[in-house]
């Protein structure tokens, strides 16, 4: 595990920067919807900026234009106490730095249901964390108060890795999920995390845009259980002007995510004249079955107006219902319809006798009808992990 190499007082010494400290409260990030009680957690400080805030970055390399991050295909070039893009790597006396280290602004207890994961592990509970930073800078970011700033303008809690994996265990948690902005933005500490979570017989579980490069990312897969990755469109030019990435290595992760064993879910926002073309859904639709994605569940989500998109209707129901019909049409098993309450499309129904085999109702289970993996009416295998 590194060793914490640089104290906030110290930093204060070799950097021009100044910290604003922010209130980031848990019900301010929009994807929570099921509120716990700070009493729900054992013990934890309370937040402020940690003393402590960072460690030597795993991926990076010194050449003659400062220090270049290896992490996500953004590759920054950093010159002595400049940040990287995601506002979580900094060059700190020719050493590159991730501050987002054993600092999250957000802690909550969801139900593994709401990342969303429908076919891993259900009706468990999940201990997520996630610190500020991202990789990308998606115009319609639900969580950008906490994504589009750094860990030094956040209040944080002091959680080192045995700590989260102490409070998960602690909270009766069976996974510890890595979400709400993006977790490789923050990978030093997951990393870490993951690797004592393993060894606790505790789950790891991913929720990203997957912009990762192959080599961190085949590393992660040692320690990690599961990830829903977010494939926001199937267009580069999309990327670039939406979420200030590229299209081609969030595809590179899927195919990883899936040789290394991990647990895949995808899932897709829709969001009206950005990502709704139908004819490009059944493109990006067509790429996964050809991939072997067919028995991936695939969750078409609805957009709701936010950040700087604020001005865009929600998605209509139809427009992800036609997308749904597409999916099933291509060849996929398992496609859902998110954000939209009482929708039948959120339930799970057996590839081959059609019969619903799980019943959902928001996040709780209510009916369930697979033995030993395998649909109770008809004997076919549901594809998923299911305790």
């Amino acid at each position: 595990m590194p060793q914490k190499i640089i104290s906030k007082r110290e930093f204060l010494k070799t950097s021009a920067i100044s910290i604003t400290v922010l209130g980031c409260g848990f019900c301010n990030l929009k994807s929570f919807s099921i509120p716990f009680p700070e009493s729900s957690f054992s013990s934890l400080p309370n937040p402020a900026l940690s003393d402590e805030i960072g460690v030597e970055a795993k991926y990076y390399i010194n050449t003659p234009k400062g220090l270049k991050c290896l992490l996500c295909p953004n590759e920054c070039n950093m010159l002595l106490n400049e940040e990287g893009d995601c506002r979580t790597r900094m060059n700190i006396d020719n050493k590159l730095i991730c501050i987002a280290y054993g600092n999250p602004c957000a802690i909550h207890i969801d139900p593994i249901e709401k990342k969303p994961f429908y076919h891993f592990m259900p009706s468990s509970n999940s201990y997520s964390i996630a610190t500020a930073g991202c990789v990308l800078a998606c115009l319609n970011c639900q969580n950008w108060e906490i994504s589009q700033t750094s860990p030094k303008k956040t209040r944080n809690y002091d959680l080192p890795p045995d700590k989260v994996v102490d409070e998960c265990i602690k909270n009766e948690c069976k996974s510890i999920a890595y979400t709400y902005s993006d977790p490789v933005a923050f990978y030093e500490y997951t990393f870490d995390t993951a690797a004592i979570a393993r060894e606790k017989g505790i789950k790891n579980v991913l929720v990203s845009s997957g912009y990762i490069n192959e080599k961190p990312l085949r590393e992660w897969c040692k320690y990690i259980d599961a990830a829903t990755i977010d494939l926001k469109s199937f267009s580069n030019e999309i990327y670039e002007m939406l979420n200030a990435g590229k299209l081609d290595p969030i595809l590179n992760s899927l195919k990883i995510l899936k040789e290394e064993g991990v647990w895949l879910e995808i899932s897709n926002l829709v969001v009206p004249t950005w990502t709704d073309d139908l004819e490009m859904i059944k493109r990006m639709c067509s790429w996964l079955v050809e991939n072997g994605f067919n028995k991936t569940p695939l969750h078409f989500l609805r957009f709701q107006p936010l950040y700087q998109l604020a001005n865009l209707p929600a998605t209509p129901v139809s427009t992800l219902e036609k997308a749904r019909e597409i999916a099933l049409t291509e060849g996929i098993d398992y496609v859902y319809i998110g954000n939209v309450p009482g929708s039948d499309a959120q339930n799970t129904f057996c590839p081959n006798c059609k019969k619903m085999v799980i019943e959902r109702t928001g996040f709780q289970i209510t009916n369930f009808n697979i033995l030993n993996g395998k649909c109770k009416s008809c004997g076919s295998g549901i594809n998923g992990i299911w305790n």
